[in-house]
């Protein structure tokens, strides 16, 4: 029989990599992990939860101008960017660390290098260039910011760097329209930087139901969000402090900082992955069958760098299906669908199943579509503008929910109870049967009217 190092290695240590680990771990195997960052991966490090920390942030000054009408006075306020980046990387450095106990109390190696692979067994660290073999090897990596290859672009910044900024600007251009455009967008306008955001599509958020796409660019504008559409950068120059990014409709934007959030790709370049013959498609995602494993019979693949449903909680359950499959009885593949989501716009949105446009290509004129538009009482007494907004979609003459999207304070909250009511096959019925809870925003999803 072949011996090996380990029974698993483990190629990074993000929220996917390390639910394996320690999993496997906990079974009694021989098992490390390398990871040339921080343990926590993307979502820990430089994603999700620094993130929603800088929402929160931005989100204090437009409630304090908000408390005036509530009979809040105030004077001197003032915004200190140095201290919220430093608490949060503080909080992240806590959490990174209890990433890095976990796996060491389960008794997983850690290695905080790169690896790469040689064979199909056979990993090298590249720092280290020490050589580790594996019975079984999961890649874990994610994925990373892609920029496009236009002159300049090297003068720009990508998400990985906003949360590290040493001082804010006073005016950023952000390039893109997706969640983590849309995202940086409110953050920077909400914590006080003249902020514009350009896309090349007509609506941002590209894939989501077209009536939140409509209402998440009227928000943007008023949270004071100058957003143009219909427009590619074609180069970026500098002139003194200033960047000046040029587009394809002949127009120059001036800013202090270019951030070019125009997408993620899976971090698969240097692995290695050439000389074991492992798949990919031509974005560089791996290719894994339904229980994660690649072409190559002991090689798989779970999160962000197979590019199938690219959220964290996501990563975990692949993760531990990947696990009770290779270690347990049987075979689980992880069911991906309806899986609620949410975007930390300002409002933010939360979403579950399909949107209108899915729905009425599966099911015809079975569907029925609900959904009311309003201010929340929060924004009446205030005089914020921003409207809340539900879509409810059913199909079938049972009227079974397919699709429920929202935009407003409390969607990620509200769409995560709601994604239990969705995944178990409810009805419109049980939703009319259900009392509602006043006065509340959430109460508005169980007294839907048909669209007119």
């Amino acid at each position: 029989m072949l011996e090996f190092d380990y029974d698993l290695f483990v190629i990074g240590a993000g929220s996917g990599g390390v639910r394996a680990a320690r999993l496997a771990a906990q079974m009694g195997k021989k098992v490390a992990i390398a990871e040339e960052s921080k343990p926590g991966g993307t979502c820990v490090v430089r994603g999700c939860v620094p993130k929603k920390y800088l929402v929160y942030g931005a989100e204090y000054g437009s409630s304090i101008a908000a408390s005036e009408k509530y009979g809040w006075s105030y004077e001197n306020l003032d915004f200190n960017w140095e201290k919220l980046r430093d608490s949060i990387q503080k909080e992240v450095d806590r959490l990174s660390g209890i990433y890095s106990n976990i796996l060491n109390k389960n008794g997983a190696v850690v290695y905080n290098e790169r690896a790469e692979f040689i064979d199909k067994n056979t990993v090298i660290l590249t720092s280290s260039k020490k050589k580790i073999s594996a019975e079984n090897i999961l890649i874990a990596v994610g994925g990373r910011p892609w920029s496009p290859d236009i002159n300049g672009v090297e003068h720009s910044i990508i998400s990985d760097d906003a949360f590290l900024l040493e001082k804010l600007p006073s005016s950023i251009l952000i390039i893109g329209g997706g969640y983590i455009a849309s995202e940086f967008a409110g953050i920077f306008s909400g914590l006080g930087v003249k902020t514009i955001q350009a896309y090349r599509g007509e609506h941002l958020l590209k894939g989501f139901d077209k009536d939140i796409r409509l209402r998440v660019g009227t928000h943007q504008k008023i949270n004071g969000i100058d957003v143009r559409y219909n427009i590619s950068p074609l180069e970026i120059s500098i002139n003194g402090e200033t960047y000046n990014t040029h587009f394809d409709d002949d127009s120059i934007i001036n800013s202090d900082l270019v951030f070019m959030a125009t997408g993620r790709r899976p971090y698969t370049s240097s692995l290695g992955l050439d000389r074991v013959g492992v798949k990919t498609d031509a974005l560089g995602s791996i290719i894994v069958d339904g229980l994660s494993k690649t072409n190559i019979q002991n090689i798989y693949a779970v999160g962000d760098v197979t590019n199938r449903l690219n959220l964290t909680p996501v990563a975990i359950r692949e993760a531990k299906a990947f696990i009770e499959t290779l270690y347990g009885s049987e075979q689980v593949e992880y069911d991906h669908s309806n899986i609620a989501s949410a975007v930390f716009t300002r409002p933010p949105i939360g979403v579950v199943g399909l949107n209108e446009a899915q729905a009425r290509e599966l099911y015809g004129d079975d569907i029925v579509v609900y959904e009311t538009s309003f201010r929340p009482m929060k924004n009446i007494l205030s005089g914020k503008e921003e409207k809340c907004f539900m879509k409810l979609i059913t199909e079938g003459m049972n009227e079974k929910i397919v699709g429920i999207h929202i935009i407003g304070d409390d969607s990620p909250e509200i769409i995560q109870i709601l994604g239990i009511c969705v995944k178990a096959g409810l009805t419109k019925a049980d939703f009319d049967n259900t009392c509602a809870v006043h006065p509340t925003l959430a109460e508005e999803i169980v007294t839907l009217n048909a669209r007119a």
